[in-house]
């Protein structure tokens, strides 16, 4: 058998199709703004922590063994210890032995303070409920149908703010409101239909924006007047017919429909970004357009298109001024909260291993001992940069997975 050299694989498509390949990504590509790109990574950062923090909350007791997690490690797409990564984040997650005393497992739960932010988060989603009422009709109202399939819902919960039980938190509480229905009797062709219209659900944000401020409603530009092709593309597209709302059907102008359409999408969510393929799973629903890529890179003053770590995210500018958010929900704030305790749990995991690391090369003889005590502070901190840099590397391909 022949011997395959690891350092130089066999290319997967031939130099024709790669080369299509590549002009096909160009059609994504847009000038990097560094606000919006620090903006996305700080919101996709922790997503395996998440995910863990809702196992817990699903078990009665906010507890579970240790070797559970390592079960639903691949379900994560995590490789190696689930115990390690637990002791990498000491400020949220803790161990301890089995509290029934039945098993010698190891189990883990919430630290105290995690435990406190996590309730404090609770309290924003009870408190938000209406507000979630309010997105969910928007949705339905902007659907062709009034109704949405709740399995392809799902896949966009997080970005609206929806919580795993919105169905029984909303639906029961609302029934002139919304109804679930199944015409087919499948799993997963069950619905959430709006009951009635409601004239009030279906005022865009541009309109809104615009009876607050006295104005005709319109787009606005977010970019630098540096930007002149754009600003006159813009004014040229602004102008050539009125604000079109996406709650109204227009065969008139169906860019402009569909800018309104995305631009509602958009203003609806926590973070005001969307995943563009995750976008385009409901074309049929709210009318979007095949190249839809294509129509956002179109308008730069509206949208900003990322694909950072190869996630194609539309982003609307108008909802960042630099790389914060110009209004932030309470349960988006309340989730930075607990973004703010990994990130220290996780620095000060590392701050005691490096200087284990460092103890060890010192007592191999590989770095001398210093009597400076400010040079020793300043060897940790390298090497606490340097490794931080590597176990982002390592672990951001599951991070920044937009689930």
């Amino acid at each position: 058998m022949a011997c395959i050299n690891p350092s130089f694989p066999k290319p997967l498509f031939s130099a024709p199709l790669r080369h299509h390949l590549r002009r096909g990504m160009a059609l994504w590509s847009m000038k990097k703004d560094p606000s919006l790109e620090r903006a996305l990574s700080r919101n996709r950062r922790w997503i395996v922590n998440n995910q863990i923090k809702h196992l817990l909350l699903r078990s009665p007791t906010r507890s579970l063994p240790v070797k559970f997690l390592q079960k639903k490690y691949k379900t994560l797409d995590m490789r190696g210890s689930a115990l390690n990564w637990l002791n990498k984040y000491p400020c949220c997650f803790q161990t301890f032995p089995d509290p029934s005393g039945e098993t010698e497992d190891l189990f883990f739960g919430f630290t105290k303070r995690m435990a406190e932010l996590v309730e404090g988060e609770e309290a924003a989603i009870e408190a938000s409920e209406p507000d979630m009422v309010t997105r969910l009709g928007k949705l339905l109202s902007l659907s062709r149908d009034r109704r949405l399939n709740v399995a392809k819902l799902n896949v966009l919960k997080r970005s609206f703010g929806f919580p795993d039980d919105y169905l029984f938190r909303l639906v029961p509480k609302r029934p002139d409101l919304f109804r679930v229905i199944n015409r087919y009797g499948r799993h997963n062709t069950m619905e959430i239909e709006l009951v009635e219209w409601d004239p009030q659900l279906a005022t865009s944000a541009v309109e809104l924006s615009a009876t607050k401020n006295g104005q005709e409603p319109h787009f606005t530009c977010s970019l630098p007047s540096s930007w002149m092709q754009s600003h006159k593309r813009f004014e040229e597209f602004n102008s050539r017919s009125p604000y079109i709302s996406p709650y109204v059907s227009n065969q008139m102008d169906e860019e402009k429909r569909t800018v309104a359409m995305v631009h509602e999408l958009l203003s609806l969510t926590l973070w005001k970004k969307l995943s563009i393929l995750k976008l385009e799973h409901f074309k049929r629903e709210f009318g979007l357009p095949e190249q839809l890529n294509r129509l956002l890179l179109h308008h730069p003053c509206i949208f900003y298109v990322s694909n950072r770590y190869k996630i194609y995210t539309v982003v609307l500018r108008e909802g960042y001024y630099g790389s914060d958010l110009v209004e932030k929900d309470p349960v988006v704030v309340a989730k930075e909260r607990l973004g703010e305790l990994m990130q220290e749990g996780l620095h000060e995991y590392n701050q005691r291993r490096k200087v284990l690391n460092l103890e060890k090369k010192r007592k191999r003889g590989e770095i001398e001992l210093r009597k400076n005590s400010q040079e020793e502070t300043n060897d940790v901190a390298t090497l606490d940069k340097v490794e931080r840099r590597e176990e982002r590397e390592r672990f951001y391909k599951v991070l920044f997975d937009d689930r």
